[in-house]
């Protein structure tokens, strides 16, 4: 395989408290579960399983997902929410009726619904917090409305007594709500136009604050930034819902294509301009309304995913929880996925929301076998350390990097990275090579920072890129330690392993 044309040289960028992007907000270490495939049923809900607890959910993955930091959980769906009845999931489980799912052709039996998705929030850790989507494809305000009653309201309503008649007497308090999912989509049960879908977004949002203003909406956002209709389509909706709703939404997906590796491993270049170009629709939206507000970005649905690879699982229509995209992912695929959360980072004064799609079997860093274990897959990795790590304020990062060509997107650094300065003062960097072959020196010039000694440098890489957590080997891929990293006269000096995800820890 020829080489791609490289620049030569030291990857360089300065590190100055007085130079910063913003606060951090913990929702951006979200995810996602959605009624899809494995995700939950034998995910992360499997009665009967040996390691399944007083309600079914399966306390391995419990360990994992705490390990893995995840924050906000965005629930059912996803393209499920847009034939969802909220009523079928609530009640005496045995009492619940089963339907078919039409956006992935398979049966939902609601054993698993809106009271059990918040007992496993509670279990799932402190910073586990509900993000509830609302059907606004094949249903309409005055459900929505129900459903923050029957969620929200404490007592002494129809809906609200019910909720409390089904075992749940402390309202659920769910204060993030998306309004639809992808209704720009033509695969969306429902499709609407921006003018259908931003005047209905618009009246519901106003009907769901007069039930409780205090309220966090969002609106839909493009499904894609590649789809004909992208940034007219949010100009449209959000000049109807501009003073009504706090976020609009991005979903983007990224594979490997045509064996291009070189321009996967800048899959970033799209979503950072994606984000910018939002940012710039949002802005030139409110600056046309005279809005002094500024909306945030709520990217609830992202990841590496192959869309295009047929399903190895046998799989017949309208099954129960059938294996639905269940990709086993590659110390490539990681370092792509770690790009990614640098991007999100980088743009941490905007993006308020990001939700990893999805928690567990479903395009997920956590895989199940049914009966049988749970395991990390490589993509944990640098979410669980970003999560952990990540915490604080962003600062400016300007990279100054060798650069390498892509077929994609051109010139591209082969450096990308972020640092986050905690409210201790330690700051963690994390970084990108995009190199697949040759190691990256990288230099980080720290002014007033009051850092001292590096506490470690970690990162994912491995001989063979390919290679990945799997049943029978789910410790294949692990990060590991890197010497020879130190801090010189206020200077941190590293070598960057070809193609890794990196996190260097400074005190």
């Amino acid at each position: 395989m020829s080489q791609p044309e490289r620049t030569t040289g030291t990857a360089r960028f300065t590190l100055d408290p007085d130079f910063t992007v913003g606060p951090v907000d913990p929702r951006l270490f979200g995810s996602f579960v959605e009624h899809l495939g494995r995700c939950v049923y034998t995910g992360i809900h499997e009665p009967g399983h040996p390691a399944a607890d007083e309600d079914g959910l399966r306390t391995d993955v419990l360990e994992l997902v705490r390990e893995l930091g995840v924050t906000a959980i965005r629930y059912p769906g996803g393209n499920f929410v847009s034939g969802y009845r909220w009523e079928d999931s609530v009640g005496p489980v045995d009492e619940r009726p089963r339907r078919l799912d039409v956006a992935w052709r398979s049966t939902e039996t609601n054993r698993f619904g809106l009271s059990e998705f918040m007992t496993f929030l509670r279990k799932a850790g402190p910073g586990a917090e509900p993000m509830m989507a609302i059907n606004l494809g094949t249903r309409g305000i005055s459900e929505a409305m129900d459903l923050v009653e029957y969620a929200n309201h404490p007592g002494g309503t129809t809906l609200s007594d019910l909720r409390v008649a089904h075992g749940d007497k402390d309202p659920f308090g769910i204060r993030l709500w998306c309004l639809g999912n992808e209704l720009d989509g033509p695969w969306q049960t429902g499709q609407k136009t921006a003018q259908e879908y931003g005047r209905l977004a618009a009246q519901t949002a106003r009907a769901l604050r007069g039930i409780d203003p205090g309220l966090e909406l969002v609106a839909c956002g493009s499904s894609g930034r590649s789809l004909p209709t992208f940034a007219a389509w949010e100009a449209t909706v959000l000049a109807e819902t501009y003073d009504v709703v706090d976020h609009v939404s991005l979903h983007a997906y990224y594979e490997e294509e045509n064996g291009d590796r070189d321009s996967f491993l800048a899959s970033a270049v799209d979503m950072e301009a994606f984000i910018e170009e939002v940012v710039a629709t949002c802005d030139h939206v409110g600056a046309r309304l005279k809005n002094p507000k500024k909306l945030t970005l709520s990217f609830d649905e992202w990841n590496v995913w192959y869309q295009r690879r047929p399903n190895p699982h046998p799989v017949e229509d309208w099954q129960e929880a059938p294996r639905l995209l269940e990709d086993v992912y590659t110390v490539t695929d990681a370092v792509v996925f770690g790009s990614l959360l640098v991007t999100l980072l980088r743009h941490a004064d905007r993006v308020a929301v990001a939700c990893l799609a999805q928690l567990v079997n479903v395009i997920a860093p956590i895989m199940t076998e049914p009966g049988g274990p749970a395991w990390r897959q490589t993509t944990f990795f640098p979410f669980a350390q970003a999560s952990r790590y990540g915490r604080g304020t962003v600062l400016d990062v300007r990279v100054d990097a060798p650069t390498y060509t892509t077929a994609r997107f051109g010139e591209v650094p082969l450096l990308h990275a972020t640092a986050v300065r905690a409210e201790d003062g330690s700051v963690t960097v994390f970084a990108v090579n995009r190199d697949q072959n040759r190691p990256l020196p990288l230099d980080v010039t720290l002014r007033g920072l009051g850092l001292d000694r590096v506490v470690e440098h970690t990162a994912l890489a491995d001989a063979d890129p390919d290679a990945r957590n799997t049943l029978d080997e789910p410790e294949r891929v692990l990060p590991h330690a890197v010497d020879g990293t130190r801090l010189d006269d206020g200077v941190l000096r590293a070598v960057l392993e070809p193609m890794s995800w990196n996190v260097v820890r400074l005190a």
